[in-house]
């Protein structure tokens, strides 16, 4: 296509791209104008810019490709052909008949029944002369692009270059003011961490979100992340470390509600030998572990009121003592802290000491719930679909059109996680009820199985109460008892804390009425 341009053509198509250089705008703009130049300029039907990070290819911006690939991350080691794209110096184009996989089958826009790539041509973008990462240009159809493209997109590569050097500039200027305006001396953004998972989103709430992790990561506040079950505070928690000046010491996690009440003290402040049954030697807790560094206390409303008091010492004054010793250690930590409950409500209620809250809530940081995020949902969905797709080892795993709308409209009671289990149980259950392996499995509404809509079709009224002829008053209840905690356990994935307020109980409570019932040793 673009053989026929003129030359009038194709400085229309360029200049924009070159007058922005000069430009002061985000990111995401920058790269949207840039891909959008590209279409024009090669009559493409999609187009992505991908940054390399480590063995990773993490795309920034995509033109024509559905929403859940800006989710996706790409191995490069698991793609072929963007492998050959980056060992390659010069622009490549693939025969229409290469049989190498394309990472993009079946996530073209608006053309749901040609999943396949026909013509594909790329390049590497370098970036200080190292590479930064690729450029992708794709067409439906075989013979799309000519060996004249190839020498057009060689000359375009250095203007996309130069645009995401822009960009690079751009983000490290923001980072600097950053750092000068907290004082640390060593500031690492957690956006470019793909070896484990991280934060996505671009929906205003996620934004407004990341804009105060970004102002109090830097600095040495205490921080409750407050938001619902599974909204992903503990990969808020990281990034609030990755951003400090502690980046390069440990974090360590501890889950509140996991701890019998019995070693609480001595998981967080250690023991020495002999300091109660099957102390063996001494031990060091996690203040200690995380000395320098940060200490996150997950779920920390189910701490008993006792141990706030003590944590509440060593948040004071740095000094504590191992169960045991009469010996003092000092530490230098961090501490973040996040819950899923009303803790000020908690403290009204007298379960959660008043001292103790003002001190872990010095920054509130509020996780929003998943679905005020909008189409967060099918960015997040594209990390699990690309999960799952090497982990039934798939050339392509896909949401069809109807089931992104499906996705978007459900209003996810569970947050992230539940939107992470629903992707993996339904790819697993799609592939098993295809005839035969398919090379590109697409998902449909049906094989989502939204909880929702299932509780609405399938699920019958709840049975009526009622005493069985012979039995008496109290095993009625008891079996009625029973039956309530063993819904709770399971709807909780036998969480015992979050059965327990679930019920309204007391953890402790709950865990006695079990034992009564026979439902816990």
């Amino acid at each position: 296509m673009s053989v026929e341009l003129t030359a009038a053509d194709l400085l229309e198509t360029v200049l924009p791209v070159v007058d922005d250089l000069s430009r002061d705008m985000p990111e995401h703009e920058r790269y949207g104008r840039l891909l959008a130049s590209v279409r024009r300029l090669f009559g493409s039907d999609a187009s992505a810019l991908l940054k390399l990070v480590g063995e990773t290819l993490v795309p920034m911006a995509v033109d024509g490709l559905s929403e859940d690939t800006l989710g996706r991350r790409f191995h490069v080691s698991e793609h072929p052909r963007l492998a050959a794209l980056l060992a390659n110096p010069d622009p490549t184009r693939f025969p229409a008949n290469s049989q190498l996989p394309d990472p993009y089958d079946g996530l073209v826009l608006g053309h749901d029944t040609r999943l396949h790539v026909h013509d594909c041509m790329g390049c590497t973008l370098t970036v200080a002369a190292r590479p930064w990462g690729l450029l992708t240009i794709d067409a439906l159809d075989a013979g799309r692009f000519s060996d004249q493209d190839v020498q057009l997109l060689r000359a375009f590569s250095s203007v996309a270059s130069a645009a995401v050097s822009a960009a690079e500039r751009m983000r490290q200027l923001a980072q600097d003011a950053e750092r000068a305006q907290f004082n640390a001396e060593s500031y690492r953004v957690a956006a470019d961490d793909t070896t484990a998972r991280s934060l996505l989103g671009r929906s205003p709430a996620f934004k407004r979100m990341q804009a105060e992790l970004g102002a109090v990561g830097g600095s040495e506040l205490t921080v409750l992340i407050k938001g619902e079950t599974g909204v992903g505070k503990e990969l808020v928690a990281k990034a609030l470390h990755a951003a400090s000046s502690r980046a390069g010491k440990p974090m360590i996690s501890i889950n509140c509600a996991a701890l019998p009440e019995s070693l609480v003290e001595s998981e967080l402040f250690g023991h020495v030998r002999g300091a109660f049954s099957g102390a063996t030697g001494d031990r060091r807790g996690k203040f200690e572990l995380a000395d320098q560094g940060t200490l996150f206390l997950d779920e920390v409303g189910e701490l008993p009121l006792s141990v706030q008091a003590k944590l509440l010492r060593v948040m004071q004054s740095g000094q504590l003592q191992r169960v045991g010793s009469d010996r003092e250690h000092h530490v230098d930590v961090r501490i973040i802290a996040a819950s899923n409950r009303d803790l000020a409500q908690e403290v009204r209620d007298g379960r959660f000491r008043a001292d103790f809250y003002h001190r872990i809530s010095v920054y509130p940081l509020q996780v929003p719930p998943l679905r005020e995020r909008g189409h967060d949902i099918l960015l997040i969905s594209g990390y699990f679909l690309e999960e799952n797709r090497r982990r039934l080892g798939l050339s392509a795993l896909r949401l069809s059109a109807d089931a992104q709308t499906a996705l978007v409209a459900y209003p996810w009671p569970g947050n992230v996680r539940e939107l992470e289990h629903l992707i993996a149980r339904s790819s697993l259950r799609a592939l098993a009820s295809r005839p035969t392996r398919p090379r590109i499995l697409s998902l449909e509404p049906g094989d989502l199985d939204l909880p929702g809509e299932r509780r609405q079709i399938d699920e019958p009224p709840p049975e009526p109460v009622s005493q069985p002829p012979g039995e008496s008053l109290r095993d009625t209840l008891a079996a009625v008892e029973r039956r309530l905690i063993q819904e709770a356990l399971d709807r909780h994935g036998n969480n015992w804390a979050a059965a327990a307020r679930s019920l309204g109980l007391d953890r402790a409570n709950l865990a006695r009425s079990a034992r009564r019932l026979g439902l816990r040793s």
